[in-house]
């Protein structure tokens, strides 16, 4: 596919989006000026109006793919979002609840009645309802559960017994299942009297009477073979498999390494209970990604970018709290040597280079060492070496560009002393700021919480008050 080719979609979708917000526009605009009229006619004018604007946004919404949908829903002001939500056709709020992410689905479901909810998850599987259960009513939960059948309650009760970072929370109920002495031919008879296979169906799951899992059979090992074979003959019998107890993320990282499409999961004695699929497994990493980079900025959890102030406020005080207190230790630092600063100006012109490039390389190394924690690449166990690796790396780039630094500050300031000082203040700090890169996420690790949680915070807070430090520190003592 060339380059144009693959970004033709999202350039269209990006123009359904304006067109989207155009149309709103202009059904502003009218409304405005309808209401601004009086007379007989004015109530079948505004009637008219509404109808031509809202009649063609519905029909370009239906003509949009539910995750489309649910993309320009997050892209809305709440108050058009709500407009644009209220014309989607029923039957496809399931779709569109599960594609929104969980702060706008908030704002979708506040604007539902009950009765609209029900409605909704009724469409769902049960793997989908057990996502959406939590952020439901309790009664309507509860309606919910009773209006489905044994089985399916038993599916949702079973998926919501797992924490949302389990395989279990994640697992699909609907696959097809046969039997090893069957022939080929069975199996592409029993398949042709099916509606439709499951979503992302690559393999069939090869079962014993009692359902312990014997081994899967690939779609395209099923055409290609003779019709006459057994199952048992051509079925792979060592199939990638996941516990329902397993780490989410773990299976993500495995369904990327191996190019799964689905993997089957069992109990342990080898039951088949359901199965993963790779859209699952996209979005888990997609989420696993937005958490991090929020983590790493100090945000508590996802924002709606159109929230209110007082609920954004709510998200963002508790980090930037912190960022008070270690401004004002960095403060308190650069005090400690107003009278070094007030008689070598140049000071407090060349300071905020040294925190600044500290800052930048603390971040570039905390950055490298989440990623890999996350890719389970490294452990507690390798911080010593990846400690050395870091320093030695803060080392010869402290040298190679502090020494740069030092020769412009010589030249501007005319004093080699001052270009000596620099060169040595920013290789401390970068030092310092590779060892904080590599100390921070670790000991975050090692006391079981997110290695990215406020990571960016902190190291910011410890390369500037090191690098004020130790820069106006070296000036006191050489050149004053």
């Amino acid at each position: 596919m060339s380059e144009v080719e693959a970004k033709k979609p999202q350039e269209n979708l990006q123009d359904r989006l304006a067109q989207v917000v155009e149309l709103l526009h202009r059904h502003r605009l009218v409304e405005e000026l309808t209401h601004r009229q009086e007379g007989q006619h004015h109530d079948r004018v505004e009637n008219l109006v509404h109808r031509q604007n809202l009649v063609e946004l519905q029909r370009k919404l239906d003509e949009l793919h539910s995750a489309d949908v649910a993309h320009i829903l997050e892209a809305l002001p709440l108050h058009d979002r709500l407009t644009v939500w209220q014309l989607v056709r029923a039957e496809r709020d399931g779709d569109i609840l599960l594609e929104v992410s969980d702060a706008v689905r908030e704002t979708l479901l506040a604007d539902m009645d009950d009765h609209e909810i029900l409605a909704a998850a009724r469409e769902m599987d049960a793997d989908e309802l057990a996502d959406l259960a939590p952020e439901l009513p309790r009664d309507v939960v509860h309606e919910l559960m009773e209006s489905l059948d044994a089985q399916q309650r038993e599916r949702v009760r079973s998926a919501l017994s797992y924490d949302e970072d389990q395989v279990g929370a994640l697992m699909d109920f609907e696959m097809v299942t046969i039997r090893e002495d069957v022939s080929l031919e069975v199996v592409l008879r029993y398949l042709r009297r099916l509606k439709e296979l499951p979503g992302h169906t690559d393999k069939l799951f090869v079962v014993d009477y009692d359902g312990i899992l014997k081994g899967v059979l690939p779609i395209k090992r099923l055409l290609v073979n003779d019709p006459d074979k057994q199952v048992g003959e051509v079925m792979a019998d060592d199939p990638v498999t996941f516990n329902p107890d397993e780490d989410a993320y773990d299976a993500a990282q495995a369904f990327e390494r191996y190019d799964l499409i689905s993997a089957p999961v069992v109990d342990r004695n080898g039951k088949l209970i359901g199965r993963l699929t790779i859209d699952e497994m996209v979005d888990l990493i997609r989420e696993e990604s937005e958490s991090e980079v929020l983590n790493m900025a100090g945000l508590r959890e996802e924002e709606d970018i159109f929230a209110s102030v007082w609920k954004s406020v709510g998200n963002r005080w508790a980090w930037l709290a912190v960022n008070l207190v270690t401004a004002f230790v960095a403060s308190r630092v650069i005090g400690l040597f107003e009278g070094s600063i007030e008689k070598l100006v140049a000071l407090a012109a060349l300071m905020p280079i040294v925190a600044g490039i500290g800052g930048n390389s603390g971040n570039q190394s905390i950055t490298m060492i989440v990623r890999a924690i996350a890719l389970d690449q490294v452990g507690t166990g390798n911080t010593a070496r990846l400690m050395r690796k870091e320093l030695g790396v803060a080392l010869i780039n402290g040298l190679l560009w502090g020494g740069v630094i030092g020769v412009v500050a010589g030249v501007l300031y005319d004093s080699w002393s001052l270009g000596a000082v620099m060169t040595a203040a920013m290789t401390l700090n970068l030092l310092l700021a590779a060892l904080m890169g590599v100390l921070i996420p670790m000991s975050l690790l090692r006391l079981g919480r997110d290695p990215a949680m406020g990571a960016s915070v902190m190291i910011t807070a410890m390369t500037d008050s090191g690098g004020f430090f130790i820069f106006l520190g070296l000036a006191t003592l050489f050149l004053l």
